[in-house]
């Protein structure tokens, strides 16, 4: 039986908490950590039942459970900037570790968080959680299958709405602490399924964003970015301004196109190539039908995802998304913000001596569009379940 700790107690500790919770033959949560104690115990007090919860140790300082010799597996879930500081201590401490995303706000960063795993021989896994749910692997499933046709185009809505009090909290909305807006923390979910989609990393990206009206913050609150694959290209808008929230993702095949939410098509061409009045009706049969077929998971999001992490350390695989997953979409996210602020295109891989690889160059030029204002040292829990999947 494998014993747990939560490390934040925030808004998405809740994931973690359940997370555990959802496997008592795999696994036992013995710990809840936050520099506010309170937090935690409130956490406690909301999800976890008599009896169990007496054998919840509450503690203020990651160290507390770090000196635990018992306790096999750390989830933490605190603000970006402290990921890559608290996932090597827990490294070190010989504990695995499941962190959320972004990763770190650095490459610098991440190696040294992949270098502490493979130096202590613990697995390393970043929360991709959209993974692990039944709409995107029905799109993995349909590109797999190859009915699409080589792929030209991914067309991704990373589409948020956030009013000005979310950035009210002390560490969100600004370039240091939070790392960055809804290209890096919003956005993140989608940039890691398009790589995962695509296979790989692209070429190189080329980008623009700004700051529309979120004027209690210093980062962007929308950007666009096309990635440059061998032959295709990904384009990606991220943003906390659309009214609405319509996320979307549009897979664009040679005979085929599939989009989540879901939808497929397959056009044919008339004599003169335009497209004839009736589709590939068969194609798109063949494609509902492994749709249809596809049974479906037996969890999804982040329980999933907890779920294979403790199945990977009990049979001692490696888990299904590594270090190297989180680090990838942390080098797609800073090439996004080198191209937007240096107004260039930008190959892949970064050089290990550029100054956008550690993360310097970020904050000397990142622009302060506005004055960060607030400073709320609570957590708001969001008011609406509405696309709360896509969470972070």
């Amino acid at each position: 039986m494998l014993k747990v700790a939560v490390v934040g107690c925030g808004n998405i500790s809740p994931t973690h908490i359940l997370g555990v919770l959802a496997f008592p033959e795999l696994a036992s949560l013995v710990a809840l950590c936050d520099i506010v104690p309170e937090r935690a115990e409130r956490r406690a007090q909301e999800f976890i039942a008599e009896p169990e919860r007496d054998n919840v140790a509450i503690y203020s300082h990651i160290d507390q459970v770090l000196a635990r010799d018992d306790i096999d597996l750390v989830t933490i879930a605190t603000p970006p900037s402290t990921h890559a500081e608290l996932t090597i201590a827990a490294l070190k401490a010989g504990k695995h570790v499941l962190v959320e995303k972004p990763m770190a706000p650095s490459l610098t960063e991440c190696d040294a968080m992949i270098a502490e795993a493979d130096r202590s021989g613990k697995s390393l896994s970043v929360v991709s959680q959209n993974r692990f749910r039944n709409d995107i692997a029905e799109l993995k499933a349909v590109i797999e299958s190859g009915l699409l046709g080589p792929i030209a185009a991914i067309q991704v809505d990373s589409a948020w709405w956030r009013g000005l009090t979310y950035y009210d909290l002390d560490w969100r909305g600004t370039w240091e602490s939070e790392g960055g807006g809804p290209t890096l923390n919003h956005a993140i979910h989608h940039l890691d399924l398009t790589a995962w989609l695509l296979d790989g990393a692209p070429e190189s990206v080329a980008a623009l964003m700004t700051n529309a009206w979120h004027e209690n913050s210093e980062v962007e609150d929308i950007s666009a970015a096309i990635l440059q694959y061998p032959k295709a290209l990904a384009s990606i808008i991220a943003s906390v301004v659309h009214h609405g929230q319509p996320q979307r993702i549009t897979v664009l095949g040679r005979d085929a196109t599939i989009e989540q939410p879901w939808l497929v098509r397959s056009d044919i061409a008339d004599g003169s190539g335009y497209p004839a009045e009736f589709g590939n009706v068969e194609l798109v049969a063949k494609i509902e039908a492994l749709r249809a077929a596809l049974p479906p998971l037996t969890h999804q999001g982040h329980t999933a995802q907890i779920g294979d992490v403790l199945s990977a350390i009990a049979t001692g695989r490696p888990p299904a998304i590594s270090g190297a997953d989180g680090r990838r979409t942390v080098e797609i996210v800073t090439a996004i913000y080198e191209a937007a602020i240096d107004k260039v295109v930008v190959d892949l891989p970064i050089p290990h001596d550029d100054p956008w690889y550690s993360g310097t160059a970020l904050l000397e030029k990142a622009p302060r569009y506005f004055t960060k204002t607030g400073f709320n040292t609570e957590p708001q829990a969001p008011s609406s379940a509405k696309a709360a999947r896509w969470e972070h």
